[in-house]
């Protein structure tokens, strides 16, 4: 029935045994992801922006970029001129998404500041998806 393991295991128990890679907190593991999904709705902003020029969208391209800075400790986001062609709807359904996950991961880490931010974009972008002309008035 059962027969006893006699070879020595290979798994290795961490009882006493220092690391050997840097293990991240679960408040640096938030902001990574939170400047992640920043970065990611920031894109899509700069894309729309290029389709539908608007100050509304211009004002919360540089509020993102800012959070997203303020979360890499002072390391300026990465971004990238986008051309403008295509269908605004689509990039509007996936920045209120982006929003949506941001706002999530900014409220596990009580982030005040960027869950307000993400709450705003995802009014912004729910607006536009029901009126386009609505987008040139959010903030």
């Amino acid at each position: 029935m059962y027969e006893p393991i006699r070879t020595k295991s290979v798994h290795r128990t961490m009882a006493g045994t220092p690391s050997d890679y840097p293990h991240r907190s679960r408040e640096e593991e938030l902001d990574i992801q939170l400047a992640g999904h920043l970065a990611a709705l920031l894109a899509v902003t700069d894309e729309l922006r290029a389709l539908t020029p608007s100050a509304g969208l211009d004002t919360a391209a540089d509020r993102l970029a800012g959070e997203v800075s303020r979360l890499q400790a002072g390391r300026a986001p990465a971004r990238a001129v986008p051309a403008a062609a295509g269908e605004p709807a689509p990039l509007h359904r996936r920045a209120h998404a982006l929003a949506g996950r941001a706002l999530v991961v900014a409220a596990s880490r009580a982030d005040t500041s960027a869950a307000i931010l993400a709450a705003e974009r995802m009014d912004a972008h729910a607006a536009a998806l029901a009126d386009p002309k609505e987008l040139s008035a959010a903030p």
